[in-house]
């Protein structure tokens, strides 16, 4: 995992975003502390220390810019990252004069670029795959499945192998589950009340902070244009219920969890 355990701290005031970036730091290890305004996130810096700090420009209380000008006089040096809308010439050349190691703009990054900049601006060492079970003590499954004895015995199963189960039984419930923590991988069934799989899958692709989040879908239509319907939506696979044990459901999260994380 990470060496040393750094603390990083993230400044942002829109929720789904924070959660993103979070939930992806924290799976390679970091220890990661945040707040959702300027003033409480000048604070942390005092209290927490961390070793890098992601702020963001526009923030309720106290603005990214105001926190920046405040430690710059404290002569804080804290390494930061500015997360910004903007992406003006001008807005980057002042936050890089008041000590800024680096800049992304929200509307082009995913939460893998922000892994690239902290490595870049602090340095870190991914795990190996040898450290898989720790690593799914982060990891967050959502399940979206209307059939409940199915749901529970998957979920009881993932649970027993250390993953953090997230369950719902149809879209809308999964969208809420979604605001308050952002799952690392998705099991889908397509036949839903109502907003169905294909429609669920459509619509998370098109938000910029959980659009690569895998999913898998999990369903007993089997005719292959449905399975090639689903794959050129952007799910990660697709099994057929009948054909899977719960175990081999299982192992195939660990996989695709594998292919993208480890």
């Amino acid at each position: 995992m990470v060496n040393s355990k750094k603390k990083i701290l993230i400044i942002e005031d829109e929720k789904p975003l924070l959660m993103a970036m979070k939930s992806k730091l924290q799976m390679v290890g970091f220890d990661v502390v945040s707040a959702e305004d300027g003033e409480e996130g000048e604070r942390l810096i005092e209290e927490e220390k961390p070793d890098l700090v992601l702020l963001d420009i526009l923030l309720p209380k106290k603005d990214g810019l105001e926190v920046l000008e405040s430690l710059h006089r404290k002569k804080n040096t804290v390494p930061i990252i500015i997360i910004s809308n903007s992406g003006q010439p001008v807005e980057i050349d002042r936050v890089l004069k008041l000590g800024v190691k680096d800049y992304l703009v929200k509307a082009d990054f995913t939460p893998q670029d922000v892994l690239d900049k902290v490595e870049k601006v602090i340095g870190f060492s991914l795990p190996d795959k040898s450290q898989d079970e720790k690593l799914r003590r982060t990891v967050s499954v959502l399940i979206v499945e209307d059939d409940e004895f199915l749901r529970e015995v998957i979920s009881r199963k993932l649970s027993k192998e250390g993953f953090d189960v997230q369950a719902a039984i149809d879209a809308k419930e999964a969208l809420e589950i979604i605001k308050k923590k952002m799952p690392q991988i998705i099991l889908l069934d397509l036949i839903l009340p109502g907003m169905d799989g294909y429609e669920f899958l459509a619509q998370i692709k098109k938000e910029p902070v959980i659009k690569d989040v895998p999913v898998i879908i999990l369903s007993n239509l089997c005719e292959k244009d449905e399975v090639d319907s689903a794959l050129a939506a952007g799910a990660a696979d697709y099994l057929i219920k009948a054909n899977f044990s719960p175990a081999e459901i299982v192992q195939k999260v660990k996989d695709v969890l594998g292919q993208k994380y480890l």
